[in-house]
This record gives C-alpha cells, structure tokens and sequence, in this order.
C-alpha cells in the first residue's frame, strides 16, 4: 500500500520516470501556514549532485494544488507534486536482466510485468521526494519538538573506498527532542513499531535500532535500566532510547537506521539472464549514488515528523 498513518495520512502516488510524482496529506489541522519558499530547505537537503550522488539533476519545485487557502491549511487534503524532467529511459533496457539488488525483478513477478520499470519505478528513491514535503507539513504541527538527523561519520571511510566503481552503506542517526511524555500507543502503534515501519518504508533500510538496542541483547539488567534522577522522569542512562512501552517517557528519542549499499554499480557483475537463460556478464550504465545514505537524514526527518504528528494528534483525543 501506498498509504501511511492513521491521524495524519500522507498517500504517495507516481514512478522514478512517469510525467510527475506527489504525494496528497490528509488530516492536517487547518490554519498551519505553509511556503514553497521556506519548504526549499528540507528540499535541497535531499537534492542530487552532492558527494556520493547522482548526477541526476531535477528543478524538485514543489507545486501545492490543493489544501491551501491564503497562505494557511484549509483543512482539506493537500496535494503536493514535482514534474519529472531529467530522465534517461534507455539506461533502463536491460536485454533479460534484472538488476541485482534491486527490486526489478519482484516487482515484474507482483505485477505480471505491467509495472514501470524505468529508474526503479514506484520503487525508485526518488519516491522519497514528496516524502520530504509531507515531512514539512507534519513538522510544522509540531514547532517545538526538535528532530535531527545526521549520517555518521564513521561511515565515510567506506563510501571513500567505494568510490567511483563500487557503492557503500551507511548509518544514520535521529534524535527526537522536547517531546513530552506519554505519546505513543501500546503493541501495534508503538513508537519504535510506527517508526521502524516508517524508517523500512525508505528504500535501501535494512535495520534499526532504539537507544541501545543492539548492545541490550549482552547486558545485564542492572547495567541497562534507566534509573530515574527527577521528578520530571528524567534518567541517568537512556539506554531504552527514551521510550518504555512504546510510549515517550520525555527523555531525548534516538534511534539508528542502517542502509545497505547502493545496488547500482559501475563493476561488471555475473548473473543470470532471464531471455537468454544463461550466466553472463552485466553491468550497469547510468546516473546512481556511490552512498545514497548520505542523502537520507531529511528522510529520516521527515518520516519521524510524521509518525510523531500523527501520534501526537491522536493522544490529543484522549485530552
């Protein structure tokens, strides 16, 4: 399905190489002011062209259609879009291969081969685009909570030795600040279930985890519980990652997203062609990342603004 959330709901339409791609928000308090202008920011921080990216180039001018009045939310669902303009088809005629890694070859099993298989299709990064928009919106209901997202650096000795012919992986970490206690809900609309299901939604998420996650599974209970120091709930340690429950317990949320490499690379590679029915030499031609993680905090941010939105929509119910 293309849609996520409950309270606040974003539907993403479009593919890598169609006439446009967008994304429609429903939900949306009305009286949220809302720019193109001050929307650019979160834009050019996904935008291609930078170290380690495509050299695709796009204008990615947001054009809002609908949901807008004067300048503020009006309350219906808002319609963002952006024109695809640079595309290149014929990097896309594989002659009986499917590309390794990519998700070609089960997207044409799902869809008996009806799908848009050009640049990757609905499955293509560049669906991520309209993503970032929708994570505006959501932030703008939500001013003072702080959401960061940075690619760690430990990474860059990596995406370094995979340049130009290979691609590289990378981490990227998100803090989620000023958040109060009690948002989130028990067992299916956790915080660490919303956003785990938001961070996969990204192309290339392979892993995640809260707070200490991975290093819990080697502690002892004694070295892992966070003892609480004040009356406002704030502990020594934040070993859970700010969440008990599944619920915000106030302290600062942080959660990894782990992102495999691009698999897209200039390297010759051996695999089966479907036409030919044989093992042959393949290789891929065209504009790809050499880390498309680099290019994921906004992403990051963006989904984490609107799985914190819709959550805190809807514990305002139970005000």
């Amino acid at each position: 399905m293309n849609t996520f959330g409950n309270t606040f709901r974003i539907t993403l339409y479009g593919e890598s190489h169609g006439t446009e791609i967008g994304i429609v928000i429903d939900g949306c308090p009305a009286g949220i002011p809302l720019s193109v202008n001050e929307m650019m920011p979160w834009i050019e921080r996904r935008r291609t062209g930078q170290y380690g990216g495509s050299t695709r180039t796009e204008s990615d001018i947001p054009e809002i259609r609908s949901g807008l009045y004067n300048g503020h939310t009006a309350g219906s669902p808002i319609l963002i879009a952006f024109k695809n303009e640079n595309i290149h088809d014929e990097d896309y005629k594989f002659d009986g291969f499917f590309r390794p890694g990519h998700a070609d070859y089960t997207a044409h099993i799902k869809y008996n081969g009806f799908n848009n298989p050009l640049g990757g299709g609905q499955f293509s990064g560049r669906m991520t685009l309209p993503i970032v928009a929708a994570g505006y919106v959501a932030k703008k209901i939500i001013p003072d909570v702080e959401i960061s997202a940075t690619f760690l650096p430990e990474c860059m000795a990596n995406v370094e030795k995979a340049m130009p012919n290979d691609s590289a992986g990378g981490i990227v970490e998100c803090k989620i600040r000023n958040l109060n206690a009690g948002i989130g809900e028990p067992f299916f609309n956790s915080i660490e279930s919303l956003i785990s299901h938001a961070m996969f939604s990204i192309p290339g998420a392979k892993a995640i985890e809260f707070g200490n996650g991975i290093a819990s599974a080697s502690m002892l209970g004694s070295e892992y519980n966070d003892c609480y120091i004040n009356e406002h709930g704030h502990t020594s340690t934040n070993n859970c990652g700010g969440i008990n429950g599944g619920i915000s317990n106030g302290n600062e949320i942080v959660f990894r997203t782990y992102f495999h490499p691009t698999p897209s690379i200039a390297k010759k590679q051996h695999t089966f062609n479907f036409d030919t029915k044989q093992m042959q030499d393949f290789e891929i031609h065209g504009r790809h990342d050499v880390c498309f993680a680099l290019r994921t905090p906004v992403i990051v941010e963006a989904l984490t603004a609107i799985v914190i939105t819709d959550l805190t929509l809807a514990s305002r119910q139970w005000k």
